[in-house]
This record gives structure tokens, C-alpha cells and sequence, in this order.
């Protein structure tokens, strides 16, 4: 299956980022677990190599190598720290709003410093009374001449405390017409982050809260026309969000599974390794297959992105398959582990926190079958893979 999806340089890339996950970001991951707040340090030594540019087209500076490369970039970070998995896909989250609806200026002023690692970016949309209800945002902007006053609050912001650039989706006007895209840098007046709260996982990574107390940002910062905000949010969810999360618990699964095995091998019972028992051996296997199917709907998903295909089906399909996979096979080594498994001097007890996570962002399971069901019954409402692949088609380098 992989060879099937993959050419060389994608297992190049794929060696790369692994090598670099392993010198690099397991050293660092007690520390992180201990301090269980933003990593600026590494979050910027992932960004300067060049990763968050996997969809950033060479004219810009970025890689060009499409989604498949930005799944396996996003999967070997996740393998060994899911919270700098996170940190890279909601960069390139950030990053998407740009390359889709962004002005030839705006593209030439911040793909090159994403790509580069200089500017990290985020996507802010959710708001404490809406949650994942868009429409029902009240954060708003006002025009004054060549300004938007904007006053409001965003939560749950991916690389809220590291990012540089935030793409923030506001009330300009009434209804599904009246949301509108804005570019805020992160050092305007009248912006501020609040306090960072410690969470359940994903320690490294923050994502928290926006606040807006008349801060004026220029017209010229407006991502495509007043009203767009609608497209920019969903688009970022359904084709970036659900496929960058799908990579997030892709490396959780994986990582699950080396551990479990690892362990099965390493602890004894009756005079054999603890994998002899059939019973283990069984769990062992419905982790193996979980892992093999996630793999495929995760990998099959961002082909067809690639190809420029519609597959929004594909890709909440992706984010159900992996997410809760990762969350059942978490259980059952968790089970495997026993009492072992409790303790913070191995890693599985982290893989489950970290798993719970993902559920949520670009919906959660429920959202996503609800989805499929319309997709089901033929009343789903348009294609956003199609939309955007005809707004900009990316011819992967890989």
C-alpha cells in the first residue's frame, strides 16, 4: 500500500524527518512533558527546516511537494512527539488560508517567511459560546477608512503563544455573507494572548486564547473579499484541518504500536515474552490492523487532494478512521501494558492523552458521520476540494 501511494522522495523525506524526530525532538519530550507549556525553542528549530512549506509552491519558496509529503512530515514529528506534530500542521493550517485566498502581494510578503521558518502562522475561528457552530461567531470588524477595527475573542487557537501571523475570521455583517478574513500580526496594539492553561496532553503545544480590544488592522490585510470569511473557514477545516489531524493520530497509532510491541517483547510471563500469551498476541494484532486500514484511508484522502480530485468524503472518512482508531488501540495497550502502563516512565499513558485531542478539531467523529450520512443519502452540499482545487492546483515536486 505504501509504494502505491509513495515514490522515493517521499521515503527520503520520510528518513529525513525521522532522523530529525529522534536527534532532535524525543531528547526534548520529558521536558516538555514536565513543563507542559509552549516549546518556542523547538517549535522554531521545526519550523527553519523548511517543513511548513510543504504545500507552499517554489515560486514562494516552499516545497511544493504537495499533501501526501505534508501527511508523512506530520506523521514522523506525531511518531515521537504529537504536540510538534500539532505545532507543523496547524502552521500549515495557517499557511493554507494564504496560498488559497490570499492577494499576489500577501503571497509574496508571508509564503517565503512560513516556508522559511520566520513566521509561524494560525488560523483562529472558534469562539467560546459558538464552538464549531461558525455562523454563530460575534467577534467583529468595522470599517474605518482604510482600517477594520476588531474587537473579539478566539479559543483554541493552534501555536497561539508561538504564532506570528493570525488568521482570524470576524463579523463584518450579518448571515453567512457577513464573515469576513483577516491577517493579524501578532505584535499589532489592541492584540493580546491570554494566559496559557495547562491541558490533559499535547504538552509543547499551545493552543489558547486570542483576545481583540480595538485592534486596527489595514484593509490591505483582508484575505480576498469582505465576505469570504465563510469559505476561508471551512475550506481550512474540511481540507487542511481533517487531513493534518488524520497525520497527527496516524503518528500516535504508530507510535502505539512500536511501544506495545516493545513491551510485549521486553516483560515475561510464564518463562516466555509477554506476546506468547495468545490473548496478547491478538491484541497485538487488532492494533497491526487498525494501524494498516488508518494508514490507507489517511494516505488514499490526501492523494486525491493531490490529484486535484474531490474527495471531502475521503477526507472526513480519514479523520474518523484514524482518530478513533488511534483512541481504541490507545485502550488496548493500555490494557496490554496493565498496571505498567499508568506510570509516566514509559510513553503510552501520553499516546492516550495525546489521542483525546484530536477528536475534537475540523469536528469531531459525530460531526463527521453526520456528514457521511448526507454523503449517503446524496444531500451533501458541494465539494470544497473541488472549489479550491479549481481556485489553485498545486502540482506536487515529490
Amino acid at each position: 500500500m505504501d509504494g502505491y501511494f509513495t515514490s522515493r522522495p517521499h521515503h527520503q523525506l520520510r528518513e529525513s524527518v525521522r532522523r530529525f524526530a529522534e536527534n532532535e525532538v524525543r531528547p526534548r519530550v520529558a521536558a516538555m512533558e514536565s513543563a507542559r507549556t509552549v516549546h518556542h525553542e523547538l517549535s522554531r528549530l521545526i519550523a527553519r527546516r523548511g517543513w511548513l512549506g510543504a504545500t507552499i509552491d517554489k515560486a514562494y519558496g516552499g516545497m511544493g511537494a504537495g499533501h501526501l509529503a505534508k501527511t508523512i512530515i506530520i506523521e514522523e514529528l506525531s511518531r515521537v512527539s504529537a504536540a510538534m506534530g500539532a505545532m507543523v500542521q496547524a502552521s500549515q493550517l495557517g499557511a493554507a488560508k494564504v496560498v488559497h485566498f490570499g492577494s499576489e502581494e500577501q503571497k509574496k510578503t508571508w509564503l517565503p517567511a512560513i516556508a522559511a521558518g520566520e513566521c509561524l502562522p494560525t488560523i483562529a475561528v472558534t469562539e467560546p459560546e459558538s464552538g464549531g457552530h461558525v455562523l454563530g461567531m460575534t467577534a467583529t470588524a468595522v470599517r474605518d477608512g482604510d482600517e477594520y477595527v476588531v474587537n473579539g475573542r478566539k479559543v483554541y487557537v493552534g501555536n497561539s503563544h508561538v504564532g506570528d501571523l493570525h488568521g482570524v475570521v470576524v463579523r463584518t455583517g450579518p448571515g453567512s455573507g457577513g464573515l469576513t478574513a483577516l491577517l493579524v500580526e501578532s505584535g499589532r496594539p489592541g492584540f493580546r494572548t491570554g494566559e496559557q492553561k495547562p491541558t490533559m496532553g499535547l504538552h509543547g503545544f499551545s493552543f489558547g486564547e486570542l483576545f481583540f480590544d480595538n485592534c486596527r488592522v489595514p484593509v490591505t490585510n483582508r484575505l480576498g473579499a469582505e465576505g469570504d470569511g465563510l469559505a476561508v473557514a471551512y475550506s481550512s477545516s474540511v481540507l487542511y484541518g481533517r487531513a493534518n489531524l488524520t497525520a497527527v493520530a496516524l503518528g500516535i497509532h504508530e507510535a502505539i504500536l512500536e511501544e506495545s510491541t516493545r513491551f510485549c517483547s521486553e516483560r515475561r510471563r510464564y518463562g516466555a515474552p509477554l506476546h506468547e500469551l495468545p490473548s496478547i498476541k491478538m491484541k497485538l494484532g487488532q492494533l497491526q490492523s487498525r494501524l494498516m486500514t488508518a494508514r490507507l484511508a489517511a494516505y488514499h484522502a490526501v492523494h486525491l487532494l493531490d490529484q486535484g480530485i474531490p474527495c471531502d468524503a475521503e477526507l472526513m472518512n480519514a479523520k474518523l478512521v484514524n482518530v478513533e482508531s488511534a483512541l481504541d488501540s490507545a485502550r488496548n495497550a493500555m490494557e496490554i501494558h496493565a498496571a505498567a502502563g499508568l506510570f509516566t516512565d514509559r510513553p503510552i499513558e501520553r499516546y492516550l492523552r495525546d489521542a483525546h485531542h484530536i477528536f475534537a478539531p475540523a469536528g469531531t467523529s459525530d460531526v463527521q458521520l453526520l456528514r457521511l450520512g448526507e454523503v449517503a443519502l446524496g444531500t451533501a452540499k458541494g465539494q470544497w476540494s473541488q472549489t479550491l482545487s479549481e481556485v489553485t492546483r498545486l502540482t506536487p515536486a515529490l
